[in-house]
């Protein structure tokens, strides 16, 4: 007979999602894993692989069920430099208060740690890179269809900036950075594109 599952693997992931984002993969053992999700070693192994493929799993529900969410409400926003505007605040509300706070993003902690070196890790972060400029990309476009922008900012470039705020948004929260300083310089930069 098959053996029998007797935990949920997709309550083990939303575990494992939670410790690599506040740890991180190099400061998080399989014992830590054990410890935060009550399986046993041989129950993981045999259901998600070694901790790196467990982590690219973690790294995939992340994007899935926390980024990309958020990037398809900004894509669909029309509103132009409004809809960026409400998406830096919730993004440093999230950062700086409630359960997650201090945690950044994981994906930019990702990049931040130097996990990019693996294949399988750096292909996960290129997609929810690409996903996050086409996001913006089509946020400045609605607003410069809404002549909020000014003629000559080129909405690629622009959508690249705003990615990168973004990920700076993300790792200096963690370091503690204040929210009135991170929504100032978020406003800063919506700014420099106003018509």
């Amino acid at each position: 007979m098959p053996d029998v599952k007797h935990f949920d693997p997709d309550a083990v992931l939303d575990s494992a999602v939670r410790l690599f984002w506040r740890q991180g993969v190099d400061s998080t053992g399989v014992q830590d894993i054990v410890t935060a999700t009550g399986v046993n070693r041989s129950s993981l192994y045999s259901t998600f692989g070694g901790k790196h493929d467990l982590y690219v799993a973690a790294l995939r529900r992340y994007v899935a069920r926390r980024s990309q969410p958020i990037m398809r409400r900004l894509t669909e926003d029309t509103r132009g430099l409004p809809a960026i505007s409400d998406f830096f605040d919730g993004l440093i509300t999230t950062r700086c208060s409630g359960e997650y706070a201090r945690w950044g993003c994981m994906i930019s902690n990702a990049h931040a740690n130097g996990e990019n070196d693996d294949p399988d890790v750096r292909a996960v972060l290129h997609l929810h890179h690409d996903q996050l400029r086409a996001a913006m990309c089509a946020a400045v476009e609605h607003a410069a269809a809404a002549g909020q922008v000014r003629p000559e900012v080129p909405a690629a470039a622009a959508a690249d900036m705003l990615a990168l705020l973004a990920y700076g948004v993300n790792l200096r929260s963690r370091a503690g950075a204040e929210p009135e300083t991170l929504k100032e310089a978020a406003s800063a930069t919506i700014g420099l594109l106003a018509a």
